[in-house]
């Protein structure tokens, strides 16, 4: 392939300029807040499910002191009736006043353990209540955190891209006056060859893959004429002439 020496020499103009973009697109997927985001994240969703796990808990609580009340409220109401029937004077025999004695007596052991059962569920009801308030509390600030990132990492794509934006407008400038030949083996070498289509030839040295010509190498290159595009044979990437080559 031959193309003029001064379109070869803007490839060196245009790997300048797409190894710029390939800096911002790097710098664009490396931002700090990316993972800060992640860890953000992950916190948030972590706090998201003990949140849901204690207001179970809580609601849990919340039935089962329900039940443990309307058991102590079924006892007092039955104690209460056998102590009106007690004290009416109905009751004559002395064994059903006995038996009534006895029964009011165990009612009113039952009422107080039953309220000692109360009393232990209140107790977890109310760490129930805290958990839920003290992990929802985190939740928000962690809401807060990933937000703050979020808006960091924001704040850097839009400055990223405005300077890509800039440099993109650039890259069209040059490469609307390259041959498109030519510019087509620079695009398929820069997708082969890690983002670096066209090297200059720097002292006998190409600054692709950095290897050193011999001078038998660079004698050879010299001899290919100034409009003649030149490959290393190291790297493949097209090797740019100029002044300072040797060659």
């Amino acid at each position: 392939m031959n193309a003029a020496p001064a379109d070869q020499i803007r490839l060196l103009d245009l790997q300048a300029i797409d190894s710029k973009l390939d800096q911002l697109a790097h710098r664009r997927r490396s931002l700090p807040e990316h993972a800060e985001i992640d860890k953000a994240n992950a916190d948030h969703t972590a706090l998201k499910d003990l949140v849901v796990a204690a207001e179970a808990q809580k609601g849990d609580t919340a039935r089962e002191l329900t039940k443990a009340e309307q058991d102590v409220e079924q006892v007092r109401t039955r104690a209460d009736r056998n102590q009106q029937r007690l004290d009416s004077g109905a009751i004559t025999s002395p064994k059903d006043l006995e038996n009534l004695q006895h029964e009011i007596g165990s009612l009113a052991k039952r009422q107080a353990d039953l309220e000692e059962v109360v009393l232990e569920i209140m107790e977890r009801q109310e760490s129930a209540v805290s958990r839920v308030e003290e992990l929802s509390a985190r939740l928000e600030h962690s809401t807060v955190v990933l937000k703050e990132a979020e808006g960091r990492r924001d704040a850097s794509f839009a400055e990223i891209d405005t300077e890509a934006d800039k440099v993109k407008r650039d890259r069209e400038t040059v490469a609307t006056v390259i041959p498109a030949d030519l510019l087509k083996v620079y695009t398929k070498l820069r997708e082969t060859q890690g983002g670096v289509g066209a090297a200059r030839l720097y002292q006998r040295r190409c600054e692709g893959c950095r290897t050193e010509f011999s001078i038998t190498e660079l004698n050879a290159i010299k001899a290919e004429p100034a409009d003649k595009v030149v490959r290393c044979e190291n790297c493949s990437r097209i090797l740019v002439r100029t002044a300072d080559s040797g060659a």
